[in-house]
């Protein structure tokens, strides 16, 4: 696999869903594992001491706390409407303030987080109007992606899309809705990659938290796991076979299903 930035080659493996490099995950505190640790007394956050967090370091820690944190909103860990602060995200993930200040700010323009001057942070309720909104320009931002992410991913990134489907077949079959969360990330991540287009990329990733914690809430009331699964199989597999019209038709029909969904929920429509 190559950094994408650098063009150098680097080693990865999988911590839940996610690549993180070898070097990466030997820096890591035993408690980041892809959960946020759950503990009878919170421990102390660790000493912030820029000496010891390079650039190259504290870049990844971000990226980590950004991972962990996203997660916990996603699936409802932290409650639409709670407040919390810099020191206690810092102490559930085990992560020094600086990178935990990075990743709010990512999150903040993600509208996963508000943030309060001298108040803390607010995770913001459920906005059905905003809901509504996003999934009208998610529609024909996402149908760009994918199109052009079968059109120009390579070798490697086919192969793990085909990988993906599979992955969304066995969360589907298990009936396991955070492991099916965690490849929806992934694949969200996989098709902003192949695509190519940091413009797209810019504007989808503003919806994609929101969009997976609007389903996260509802889906028990009016989804269907195995079948939002299998059309999430769908796209992945086109893109995987390099089949452009292909994934715009497996697109559309994810997004009739996710807007059919959305309506069901929040205007009471249960066509």
């Amino acid at each position: 696999m190559k950094n994408a930035s650098t063009g150098r080659a680097v080693t990865t493996t999988e911590l839940h869903g996610t690549s993180y490099t070898i070097d990466h995950l030997r820096t890591l505190p035993t408690a980041m594992t892809g959960k946020m640790a759950t503990r009878k007394k919170a421990a102390p956050p660790p000493a912030e001491d820029e000496a010891e967090h390079p650039p190259g370091l504290r870049g990844r820690l971000t990226d980590l706390a950004y991972d962990q944190i996203e997660e916990a909103i996603v699936t409802l860990r932290l409650a639409p409407g709670s407040s919390i602060s810099e020191l206690q995200l810092s102490e559930m993930t085990g992560i020094g303030r600086t990178p935990i200040r990075e990743a709010i700010q990512r999150l903040a323009r993600e509208h996963l987080v508000v943030v309060l001057p001298q108040r803390g942070l607010l995770v913001p309720p459920i906005d059905v109007g905003k809901q509504l909104r996003l999934l009208e320009t998610r529609r024909e931002v996402e149908r760009l992606i994918c199109r052009s992410a079968a059109r120009r991913a390579n070798a490697d990134e086919r192969a793990h899309f085909k990988r993906l489907a599979t992955e969304f077949a066995q969360s589907a079959k298990n009936g396991d809705d955070v492991s099916f969360v965690r490849a929806d990330r992934e694949f969200n991540e996989l098709c902003l990659a192949a695509a190519r287009n940091e413009f797209a990329e810019g504007a989808m990733r503003l919806m994609h938290g929101l969009s997976r914690r609007f389903w996260y809430l509802h889906y028990k009331e009016a989804a269907d796991l195995p079948q939002m699964a299998k059309l999430h199989a769908n796209v992945a597999a086109a893109i995987a076979k390099g089949d452009i019209d292909g994934a715009g038709k497996a697109l559309d029909a994810l997004l009739d299903n996710i807007e059919d969904f959305t309506r069901a929920t929040v205007l009471g429509d249960r066509r």
